[in-house]
């Protein structure tokens, strides 16, 4: 595998069920930044054998759904789920725009590794997208949860068909996220003062955050400051953080959910104050028997977190943000007797902080398309065949390799030299010796080594006749 020292560039790839066709993409995550939304760019390798079979097409689809009931209520053809933003685009045979559209960094180096068999695919989401939210669903549920997801299909069709056969498909659940911008916003503060039955003077309740932006895991410092000019006593103070959930597709029906709790028993008599900085910490973990919950878009296999606050672009209609999450922290003061409680809200953030590199899923000034990489690929094919005259060695010179492990399987080197053809070409951009390891991640699981099709896909072997 070479220097483990050195990091690797991950890719995640799955292939289908009959293993003729894998697409690649460098993350499952793509950021909206607020004024853009980062591009969908991947590769689909297609078997050599299988494009000679006959006349196909290899198709790409990205798709957006809102499910609001679960899969397993959907009969009769009536489903509980609403598209609400799709693409697609053909792959092979290439398009000239697909030919022409400049690469990233990541798509050059696939398609110079994979050969010419790769073909790279482009999607852009509109601005008014929204993000990847899931519904917690409760411990018995089954099926895919409610919320809005992000699928990306790609698939052969033979001529004349216009649904892909499962074994031919290939599908890639992603994620639309938002990070925390670069600047906060005023520290959160309200005041509150209320007259409590029976008594001629109020009692004054001022609450702040020590910021606005908290991440995900964070602890929150509430400062609680209490002055008590009334003749009722404050007996307990309750702090909690609330989620609040907007439905906007089919109404605006909102959802509220507590994810962290706070008591703390005090006694403020009447004409006196209190200053006390409590501390809280909204996760998941502490949450996951809450049914409706709403949490960020979950992948496969992978755990998640609460859903990150949804920021509001300035001209879109929230109709078309799916769910808007958002969280406000609860300050009650309970008092004796027959008073009333009071109560103030702080809003704040809860989201993921930015991610500190990506320069792989980004182009190089001096990227390239996908024409100009094939072109060049057959070119230096053909000078190292012209090139190389070397015999080939005999069954008992040549030497055995030994087989790989099982971690090296699962990774492309781009550390390894060319071959020795003694030409004096330098290697491509992107083919060179400084390039970083290339790491494959499943997008489900890591396929079984050498086994059955059918035991990879979790299924029993076929029995032999």
């Amino acid at each position: 595998m070479g220097d483990s020292s050195k990091s690797g560039t991950r890719v995640f790839k799955k292939s289908s069920p009959n293993g003729k066709i894998t697409a690649y993409l460098g993350k499952r995550d793509f950021v909206d930044h607020i004024h853009c939304i980062d591009p969908i760019d991947g590769i689909v390798l297609i078997d050599e054998e299988y494009l000679k079979c006959g006349a196909k097409k290899v198709m790409a689809t990205l798709t957006c759904a809102f499910r609001y009931g679960r899969e397993d209520l959907d009969v009769l053809g009536l489903t509980f789920r609403k598209e609400l933003h799709t693409d697609m685009q053909q792959v092979y045979p290439p398009t000239q725009e697909n030919e022409r559209r400049l690469c990233t960094r990541l798509q050059e180096r696939l398609l110079r590794k994979l050969g010419r068999n790769a073909y790279p695919f482009f999607f852009e989401l509109p601005l008014n997208s929204p993000c990847s939210v899931t519904l917690q669903p409760a411990p018995g549920d089954t099926g895919k949860p409610c919320g809005v997801d992000y699928e990306l299909k790609a698939c052969i069709l033979y001529e004349g068909e216009e649904q892909a056969n499962r074994k031919n498909s290939v599908r890639l659940a992603i994620r639309k996220v938002q990070y925390a911008p670069d600047r906060q916003a005023p520290q959160p503060c309200r005041e509150i003062s209320t007259k409590p039955v029976l008594s001629d003077k109020p009692i004054n309740l001022e609450a702040t955050l020590d910021k606005e932006l908290y991440y995900h895991g964070e602890t929150m410092n509430v400062n609680v400051q209490i002055t008590n000019n009334s003749s009722r006593s404050v007996k307990k103070i309750k702090i909690s953080v609330r989620q609040f959930a907007d439905i906007c597709i089919y109404s605006s029906a909102q959802y509220k959910c507590p994810v962290a709790n706070l008591e703390h028993e005090v006694c403020v008599p009447p004409s006196s104050t209190l200053c006390k900085v409590f501390q809280i910490t909204p996760n998941l973990s502490e949450n996951k028997d809450k049914r409706g919950l709403a949490l960020d878009g979950q992948l496969k296999h992978e755990d998640t977190n609460l859903a990150s606050t949804t920021l509001i672009k300035d001209g879109i209609s929230r109709e078309t943000l799916g769910i808007v999450v958002s969280y406000k922290v609860k300050v009650k003061l309970v008092l004796g007797g027959l008073a009333a409680d009071v109560t103030l809200f702080l809003p704040f953030s809860l989201m993921h902080s930015k991610p500190i590199n990506d320069d792989d899923n980004q182009r190089r000034q001096d990227a390239q398309d996908a024409l100009s990489i094939r072109q060049e690929i057959n070119s230096t094919s053909s000078r190292n065949n012209s090139y190389s005259k070397e015999p080939t060695p005999s069954a008992d010179q040549q030497v055995k390799k030994p087989a790989p492990d099982a971690e090296s399987v699962h990774l492309i080197n781009f550390d390894d030299p060319l071959p020795s053809t003694n030409t004096g070409f330098e290697p491509m951009p992107g083919q060179g010796w400084d390039d970083d390891e290339l790491q494959f991640m499943e997008f489900t699981r890591l396929r079984l080594n050498n086994a059955h099709p059918e035991q990879q896909n979790g299924l029993p072997p076929p029995t032999q006749n």
